[in-house]
């Protein structure tokens, strides 16, 4: 008896996966972009930046539980003083998804999870800022998390909303060769996908 139930489990396991729903999609959205600044003189404005790529769903329609992924080129500004400092990088969020499924017209869901970023921009000189000409110098790559809440429509069409906070430092200023402060990008995200 304790085999046959062991076999049963085991065949329930192999079969969710294979009956998953994998849907491939683009995404594209706008961020509006919150710079916090650590020993930096001078007032922050939030800019408007957006992103753009490919993105992948996968569902368990048993338990309405999936993950998504995408890789997005991702542009985020923040003006200090006079200046406007640009983030672009490829930024890589991996979402563990829940919510109500209304069938194949609705879905609603609240999502969470990780969102790994390598920059491929540039920095930049920031010469109102000092006497002396200030660099701003990216971080190689950097780790932030998500949380947010989005729709499903006719299982193609998707809208959400979320919030991407810094878990490190985004970026530095420099004077010369010597760190004066830190800043980190904390971003609203709204994003449209269309899944094929």
């Amino acid at each position: 008896m304790k085999k046959l139930i062991a076999l049963m489990l085991l065949a329930v396991m192999v079969s969710l996966p294979a009956s998953a729903q994998v849907k491939f999609g683009v995404m594209a959205g706008a961020n509006m972009s919150n710079m916090s600044l650590k020993d930096i003189p001078g007032s922050v404005k939030t800019r408007t930046g957006f992103f753009v790529g490919p993105t992948v769903r996968f569902t368990l329609p048993i338990v309405a539980i999936g993950v998504d992924a995408s890789a997005l080129y991702d542009q985020r500004e923040g003006k200090v003083g006079d200046e406007t400092i640009k983030s672009q990088s490829i930024q890589i969020p991996i979402n563990i998804r829940g919510g109500l499924s209304l069938g194949s017209v609705a879905e609603v869901f609240l999502f969470a999870g990780p969102q790994f970023g390598f920059n491929v921009g540039k920095d930049k000189s920031l010469k109102g800022l000092y006497k002396d000409a200030t660099q701003w110098t990216l971080k190689s790559s950097n780790l932030s998390a998500n949380v947010g809440l989005g729709a499903v429509l006719l299982n193609h069409l998707q809208v959400k909303f979320n919030y991407n906070f810094a878990l490190g430092k985004t970026g530095e200023f420099k004077v010369g060769d010597k760190v004066h402060g830190s800043a980190k990008l904390n971003t609203w995200q709204a994003s449209l996908a269309y899944y094929f």
